[in-house]
């Protein structure tokens, strides 16, 4: 009897449990493309600019990067976006790697867990030269 009364509150521990809620890994996220940057060479030593960027899945809250430094950006159109590139930026000559980033974004799922997030997409990057 005692063996029974064992084997049944041991089936009941296990089946009734607590188990910790499943988190979701993060999802791929959007990745922006650059098809066109405007200007895409600047004088060593001129005046500030406006840079313009188009391309194509650009998410609302997307950011364009200048030499993997996140800009203030605007977002004037439809897959375009701009930003002011200060003459410091072009001071001296060389290249600067440009990228478009959709940052990523999490979901909370309530008291009990869920959800979902996505991960941030960075674009292939655009060469601009500084002569």
């Amino acid at each position: 009897m005692k063996a029974i009364c064992a084997l049944l509150l041991a089936m009941l521990s296990f089946g009734c449990g607590y188990s910790s809620p499943k988190t979701t890994p993060p999802q791929s996220g959007i990745v922006p493309a650059i098809s066109q940057i405007m200007p895409n060479t600047a004088s060593a030593g001129g005046q500030g600019f406006t840079l313009t960027v188009n391309g194509s899945s650009f998410n609302a809250n997307a950011v364009v990067n200048w030499n993997g430094t996140a800009q203030t950006t605007n977002h004037p159109a439809t897959n375009q976006l701009t930003v002011a590139i200060p003459a410091s930026a072009v001071a001296t000559a060389g290249t600067v790697m440009v990228t478009v980033t959709n940052p990523g974004s999490s979901t909370p799922g309530g008291p009990y867990g869920g959800g979902g997030s996505t991960m941030s997409e960075t674009s292939s990057s655009v060469l601009f030269t500084i002569m």
